[in-house]
């Protein structure tokens, strides 16, 4: 554990799920915090990727840590969007909704299909499909088809990171360190995502604030933690430019 780089994110998750609680004045806590926290774990991610000049660092692994950038940028949007006094809660999916494909961007690179993509697509599947079926009933008829679209997103998302964590248990140790980060991450987010829909369609439901923030800054703290070279091929690079 880094304390420089993890306190102060661990600090302002805190301030911003503290803050969700609080009404009137107090939620300026929540508003400065909740895109803080965000702000932070790009950060960490932007220095894992930047250690790296572009002369030694490989292109797939520069797409990757770009695409999650970019994510996590969006990320930021739909905090502050889902954080505003008035409802904006579709261009607060929206923004998320591009987040998630620049993960699927991310994850997609370099990724090899293998019978983990096929075990980790039916259980995505079976999840989404339980959470519509359940939420069908409550959405609102104009937010159907953007919770659906959104539904397919995230769960071709974390498909992809499963299914990357799971086809590569024979390659070098960083490479799958980072996958089983993604992994982590992107089955979180699920979880967060799951559990504000229900709060929200579903008339509420208890410690919501808690669970979906906490469970929302945990899985960019580990896809942040993604970003991280596969030193085997920046080794095999930095080799071919010796011999050069």
């Amino acid at each position: 554990m880094n304390l420089g780089r993890d306190v102060p994110i661990l600090l302002a998750a805190v301030a911003a799920i503290i803050g969700a609680s609080l009404d009137g004045d107090g939620r300026w806590l929540h508003w400065i915090a909740k895109p803080l926290a965000t702000l932070l774990i790009a950060a960490m991610a932007f220095r894992s990727a930047d250690r790296w000049s572009a002369t030694d660092t490989p292109s797939a692994h520069r797409t990757y840590a770009r695409a999650i950038l970019l994510g996590m940028a969006f990320s930021c949007i739909g905090d502050i969007f889902l954080m505003l006094p008035f409802d904006a809660f579709v261009p607060g999916l929206i923004a998320f909704l591009l987040a998630h494909v620049c993960y699927i961007v991310a994850f997609r690179a370099g990724f090899r299909a293998g019978r983990g993509l096929g075990a980790a697509g039916a259980l995505l599947a079976v999840f989404a499909g339980i959470n519509l079926a359940g939420l069908w009933p409550l959405l609102p008829n104009d937010l159907r088809i953007p919770v659906v679209v959104y539904v397919a997103v995230l769960a071709l998302m974390a498909t992809l990171a499963l299914a990357r964590a799971w086809s590569r248990t024979s390659t070098a140790e960083p490479a799958l360190q980072g996958a089983r980060w993604a992994a982590i991450g992107a089955v979180l987010f699920v979880v967060s995502d799951s559990v504000l829909a229900w709060d929200r369609f579903g008339g509420g439901l208890p410690a919501a604030s808690l669970c979906v923030l906490a469970t929302y800054y945990a899985a960019q703290y580990c896809i942040a933690r993604s970003v991280s070279p596969d030193r085997s091929q920046l080794d095999s690079s930095r080799s071919s430019l010796v011999l050069r």
